[in-house]
């Protein structure tokens, strides 16, 4: 490995440590109660390093929230190329969401379960094309199976947003109440996917004798 590569290599890793310890410390202490100080000492830098990496605190956030919709587009790709069925590419994907959560709490917290990064006018920034293309998949799995008469949706719009409601509500709720006392994690997530799919199935033709 030639000298560029190395210095690559370790300016990838150290920008992702930097990432991680921000995470934790987020999660743990609250975003308000973080400063770019406080990520520099315990990562054992000092705070010019970080600003070669991230602008300020929000810049840091946007990144985080960007590397976890990262993670869910590419699942989601992968449920593109695997599963040829849209009723059956929603469930997994549905599923797959609140596994991923619960897989991955910090990323979860950080990323929707805080307030969303914005710029100096109010917008989200670099993680909201990646959000935006996350829940599009959603919503496109829902045109193709109404579109294959799989469902039956009035308004796509709404009923991609209240699906996911559902499923955030579901994995956010078990993230933060670990300690009550549900039922089996797996039949929780299967009983809240087929209460939504069921619901919006379309109904079969009634044969006439």
């Amino acid at each position: 490995m030639g000298v560029q590569e190395r210095r690559a290599r370790e300016k990838k890793e150290l920008r992702q440590e930097i990432l991680d310890a921000a995470r934790e410390m987020f999660v743990r202490d609250g975003f308000e109660n973080v400063s770019m100080r406080k990520i520099a000492e315990k990562i054992e830098y000092s705070p010019t390093t970080i600003y070669l990496y991230f602008q300020d605190k929000a810049d840091l956030l946007d990144c985080l929230c960007e590397e976890t919709f990262a993670k869910l587009v590419k699942k989601q790709n992968i449920l593109d190329q695997t599963v040829a069925d849209p009723l059956e590419r929603l469930r997994k994907g549905l599923s797959g969401y609140i596994e991923f959560g619960l897989k991955h709490p910090n990323h979860y917290k950080v990323t929707f379960m805080m307030p969303p990064p914005l710029d100096a006018e109010g917008r989200g920034v670099r993680s909201h094309e990646l959000g935006q293309k996350a829940f599009a998949h959603l919503r496109n799995t829902l045109a193709l199976c109404v579109e294959q008469r799989l469902l039956t949706i009035a308004d796509l719009e709404a009923s991609a947003q209240v699906i996911w409601a559902a499923v955030h509500g579901l994995t956010s709720i078990l993230i933060a109440h670990p300690k009550f006392e549900w039922s089996d994690r797996n039949r929780l997530i299967d009983t809240l996917i087929d209460n939504l799919v069921n619901g919006l199935k379309a109904p079969r033709p009634v044969l006439v004798h």
